[in-house]
C-alpha cells in the first residue's frame, strides 16, 4: 500500500508551484475509508506558502474525511528524482497532529529505501496527544 501512496506522491509532486525554492514536495495521504488525497507544495512571493502536506489534509478535511491512516512525502529539487529524506516542517507536523493519533505513520524515502516514522516520534511533544 505505502509503495503506490510513494508513487501517487511523486506525481503530485511534479505539480508543485516552486518559483522561489525551486524545491517540489508531494504528499498522499490516504484515509482509513481508503480515498487517498494528493498535494503539493505551493509558494509565494510572501510567508504565506502550503507545504503538500497541509494541502493533503485540507483537501480530504474538506470532502468531509476525518479519519487517517498515514501519509507518504517525497521531495526533491526540480528536475531531479526523489531519493533522499523530505520530511514534514515542523508546521506541518503540528498541523497534522491536529487530526491523527500519535501512531499515524509517515512514509518517506532515504538513500532510496521507503522508510517510516510516527507523528509521535517526529512530534514528541505535540499540543494535541
Amino acid at each position: 500500500m505505502y509503495k503506490d501512496d510513494i508513487e501517487l506522491a511523486k506525481k503530485a509532486r511534479l505539480n508543485a508551484y516552486v518559483p522561489h525554492s525551486q524545491f517540489q514536495v508531494g504528499a498522499a495521504l490516504r484515509t482509513k475509508s481508503g480515498k487517498v488525497y494528493t498535494g503539493c507544495n505551493v509558494e509565494n512571493h510572501g510567508i504565506q506558502s502550503i507545504c503538500a502536506e497541509r494541502v493533503a489534509f485540507v483537501k480530504a478535511i474538506s470532502e468531509g474525511e476525518t479519519e487517517f491512516e498515514c501519509i507518504s512525502v517525497v521531495g526533491a529539487p526540480a528536475g531531479v528524482e526523489p531519493t533522499e529524506k523530505c520530511m514534514p516542517c515542523g508546521y506541518c507536523r503540528q498541523f497534522m497532529s491536529e487530526f491523527v493519533n500519535k501512531d499515524f505513520k509517515i512514509y518517506y524515502i532515504n538513500n532510496g529505501v521507503v522508510e517510516s516514522i510516527t507523528i509521535e516520534e517526529l512530534l514528541p511533544h505535540s499540543f494535541s496527544f
